[in-house]
C-alpha cells in the first residue's frame, strides 16, 4: 500500500488530536466557504460545495460550523482566496504537493519555501514533481461494510475505476470528474463514507527508510501547521517494519 493510504494511520498513532482536530476544522470550513462563494450556496446546486460538506461531516465537524461556514461566504465581507499549488522535493528525493488556500501569496510561498528549506526539502517550479500523480477522486469505507468482493461490485456499479481492500478498510479510486457521482451511487449501496475526496495519487513511488521517514514526517506536520496549507501529499513508500517503527 502505497504512502497516500498510509499517512492518516502515522498521524491518528501519533495521537496530536486535539489541536490537530482544531485546525482540520478551520481548514474544512474553509473549503466550504470557498466553494459557497465560488458557485451556488445551496450543497445540491454546487457538486464542490456537496462534496466539501460531506467530507466536513464525516470528518464530525458541527453543523452549526458548516452552516456558518456557507453563510460567510455571502457576506460582503468574506475573504478572497485564492487556490495555489505548490511542488517540490523533501527528504531522500520524496516528491511533495502542497495545496493551499490563501489571502495572501507572498505571505504563504515564502512561509513554504522556508519550512522546505528547514526540513531537508527544497521548493521547485510548478509542474516538477506532478507528473508522478494523477488527479483522482477518492472514498474510503471501514472494513465493516462488506468484504473486498462486496466493496468492488459495489465500486464497478458506481463507475469507479479501481479498489484498494485490507484489514483496515476500503479505498475506492475514481476519475477526478466522477466524484460526486460515483460517491451518490456507493452511499446508496454501502451507505455514509468515512471520506470522499479529490486527492493526487502516485504513480511513482520513493522508498523510504526509518531515517527518511522521521524527517519526512517533520516535513510534512510543519507544513499542515500553516493555516494557509489545506493538504500535504506525498509519494513516499515505506515497509511495514519502517511504519511499525514510527
Amino acid at each position: 500500500m502505497a504512502g497516500h493510504s498510509k499517512w492518516a494511520n502515522i498521524q491518528h498513532r501519533k495521537g496530536r488530536q486535539d489541536a490537530a482536530r482544531s485546525k482540520l476544522f478551520s481548514k474544512l470550513a474553509k473549503e466550504i466557504t470557498v466553494a459557497a462563494k465560488m458557485g451556488d450556496p445551496d450543497p445540491d446546486k454546487n457538486p464542490r460545495l456537496r462534496l466539501a460538506v460531506k467530507e466536513a461531516k464525516s470528518q464530525s465537524v458541527p453543523k452549526d460550523v458548516i452552516e456558518r461556514a456557507i453563510k460567510k461566504s455571502q457576506g460582503g465581507d468574506a475573504e478572497n482566496y485564492d487556490e495555489i499549488r505548490y511542488e517540490g522535493y523533501g527528504p531522500n528525493g520524496v516528491a511533495v504537493i502542497v495545496e493551499a488556500m490563501t489571502d495572501n501569496r507572498n505571505r504563504t510561498a515564502s512561509v513554504v519555501r522556508s519550512t522546505f528549506s528547514k526540513n531537508g526539502g527544497n521548493l521547485g517550479e510548478t509542474g516538477s514533481v506532478g507528473f508522478m500523480f494523477e488527479r483522482k477522486g477518492e472514498v474510503t469505507y471501514p472494513a465493516s461494510v462488506g468484504d473486498a468482493d462486496t466493496v468492488m461490485m459495489a465500486a464497478i456499479e458506481a463507475g469507479a475505476e479501481d479498489v484498494e481492500s485490507s484489514d483496515e478498510g476500503h479505498i475506492i479510486y475514481c476519475a477526478d470528474t466522477d466524484l460526486n457521482e460515483v460517491s451518490n451511487a456507493l452511499e446508496g449501496d454501502l451507505g455514509e463514507s468515512e471520506s470522499t475526496k479529490l486527492i493526487w495519487k502516485p504513480t511513482t513511488t520513493t522508498e523510504m527508510d526509518l531515517e527518511g521517514m522521521q524527517k519526512l514526517m517533520k516535513l510534512v506536520d510543519a507544513l499542515e501547521d500553516d493555516d494557509d496549507v489545506q493538504r500535504v501529499t506525498t509519494n513516499f513508500e515505506a515497509s511495514d517494519e519502517v511504519m511499525e517503527q514510527l
